[in-house]
């Protein structure tokens, strides 16, 4: 391969930042795709099964728990410590130094998530009476949500460890097996759903079943891409390696700012099952459905932009660093604002398709659908609050974003608090707190950045802004018309054709003005279709590694 500076080029150089970023995020988009429509199967399929109520709702508090700690201390916390540090010892070490880097850490984290795990299931009792006091009020169902608890806790030690596996492949600008790992748990679920669960005299505690093999399979999946990075090795315990010092300065306060993301979870849980049966469930649908948008695109280019903007700030590069992220903000507002109208004005007939079948009702869909609409609302926050948040860690700076989360978390609850329990909204009350409070904490973030960095305008940012505003009222007009034609009593399959043929209608019809007015975002996607696979992306890094 050719070389340049004694560096191996894995690829040819990319043109600018944003086609870099744009060329990932589509990977990372594609492959979320794919994992997000299995998991609406999986939902479905739940759904279809199970309903919503107790015995679900206990189901989703045990899975829950697991998953809060998995978002804190795998992929939230371990990723965004260990990029900058992995990515400087790619760059600038030998090969037999970041080999012990990677066993020193690999053994650190198995030792953290053995001894977490352990005491998760020792305590479950107490932690399920701490997250869902209401729960007891019937004993059965506390009682259920303990059982699933412990028999779901090992799930933190298999997906903390794929997590790990995934920072070491986005580090190396892979995005592809990480991207497609939730889809060997969504699978695991379904298999579960459709050939366990009527083998278990409680069929619930078959579905927690599958998703252990679901969290196993999504370590399995990356393995043959970290061998092929020579990056497949056997943990070592080094605890005064200085990198893993490092990612531990790092992880200490990236904890703490996602514990208080995390903390808002706990809060709408505690209040959700204080309200009554159902409402667990419901709210777990309703964020299935925002989250599919979100994750598809905007926490996609979130993790497409962090290793491009961790090069920019180790560069000392600000002015880069300012242009990537503003980049980044105008391509989620071209994704989030026309999906979020989309979910808006179509929540109904979308919670209906997706889930209104066996014991799922159509008082569970008009519920799901309240909740769904007060959540969209904050879809474009939600992913701000990831980008502005990746710029900080991406400057070694873990700490500002602690102290916003905290702010946001803070008015989260008196939020939820108030909107939930002392208005009509309900368990509505809770979508729209955290979607209030999601857009107080992108706001703090990037009026922090702009202090820092200096004005995120770039001279494309007022005309992208008005394209894409214009753009989405004219999408607005459009869905709103068609839904005061929407046929009240159609069947489910003509109903899912309408939807599928209006969901794709609405999108040519957004691209095409972005193409008419010749708009960047519009031009730069088109670009990443006509390259040829894997020749935008760009990486260095030292012999053999």
């Amino acid at each position: 391969m050719p070389r340049e500076n004694g560096e191996e080029l894995l690829s040819p150089p990319l043109a600018s930042p944003e086609q870099g970023v744009v060329r990932a995020a589509g990977v990372v988009s594609l492959a979320t795709l794919a994992s997000r429509v299995l998991g609406f199967a999986r939902d479905m399929v739940v759904a279809q099964a199970f309903g919503a109520g107790p015995i679900t709702d206990a189901f989703f508090v045990a899975f829950r728990i697991p998953n809060l700690l998995r978002r804190l201390l795998a992929e939230g916390a371990l990723s965004t410590a260990f990029i900058p540090v992995f990515t400087d010892y790619l760059t600038t070490r030998s090969r037999g130094e970041f080999l012990r880097m990677l066993r020193a850490v690999a053994g650190g984290m198995l030792l953290l998530l053995a001894a977490v795990t352990l005491l998760g299931t020792l305590l479950a009792p107490w932690i399920v009476r701490v997250m869902a006091p209401g729960f007891f009020a019937v004993p059965a169902t506390g009682e259920l949500a303990v059982r699933l608890t412990r028999l779901m806790f090992p799930y933190l030690f298999f997906v903390g460890l794929a997590a790990l596996a995934m920072g070491i492949l986005n580090a190396h600008r892979h995005f592809l097996a990480p991207a497609l790992a939730p889809v060997m748990l969504n699978l695991a679920m379904i298999g579960a759903v459709l050939g366990l669960v009527p083998l278990f005299e409680e069929p619930i505690v078959g579905l927690a079943v599958g998703v252990l093999v679901g969290g196993l399979g999504q370590l399995v999946l990356q393995l043959p891409w970290l061998r092929r990075r020579g990056a497949l090795f056997v943990p070592a315990l080094a605890p005064g390696h200085p990198a893993l010092r490092r990612i531990g300065l790092l992880m200490v306060p990236t904890v703490f700012g996602l514990a208080v993301t995390q903390l808002n979870i706990f809060v709408d849980t505690v209040i959700a099952s204080v309200l009554g049966a159902g409402r667990v469930s419901w709210l777990y649908y309703a964020d299935r459905v925002v989250e599919f948008p979100l994750g598809v695109f905007g926490i996609a280019i979130a993790t497409a932009a962090l290793p491009t903007m961790a090069e920019q700030a180790a560069r000392r590069d600000p002015t880069a660093l300012r242009r990537t992220l503003a980049f980044a903000l105008r391509l989620g507002g071209f994704i989030t604002l026309p999906a979020t109208v989309g979910l808006l004005v179509l929540r109904e007939p979308i919670v209906r398709v997706l889930f209104q079948r066996g014991e799922f009702t159509a008082q569970d869909t008009a519920a799901t659908a309240w909740a769904l609409g007060f959540y969209a609302l904050g879809l474009s926050a939600f992913a701000g609050v990831k980008i502005g948040a990746q710029v900080f860690y991406a400057l070694g700076d873990t700490r500002t974003p602690v102290k916003v989360g905290i702010a946001a978390m803070v008015l989260n609850s008196l939020l939820a608090v108030g909107l939930a329990l002392f208005s009509p909204l309900a368990h509505g009350g809770l979508a729209l707190a955290s979607s209030g409070s999601a857009t107080f904490h992108a706001g703090m973030l990037l009026w922090l950045l702009s202090r820092r960095l200096g004005p995120l305008r770039d001279p494309a940012w007022r005309p992208s802004l008005g394209r894409t505003g214009l753009a989405t009222l004219i999408l607005a007009a459009g869905l709103v018309a068609i839904w005061w034609v929407w046929p009240a009593h159609a069947s489910r399959g003509l109903e899912a054709l309408l939807l599928a043929l209006v969901i794709v209608a609405a999108g040519l019809g957004y691209g095409g003005l972005h193409l008419w007015w010749r708009g960047e975002e519009m031009a730069l996607l088109l670009d990443l279709l006509r390259r040829p696979r894997g020749g935008a992306i760009s990486l260095r890094r030292d012999d053999g590694v």
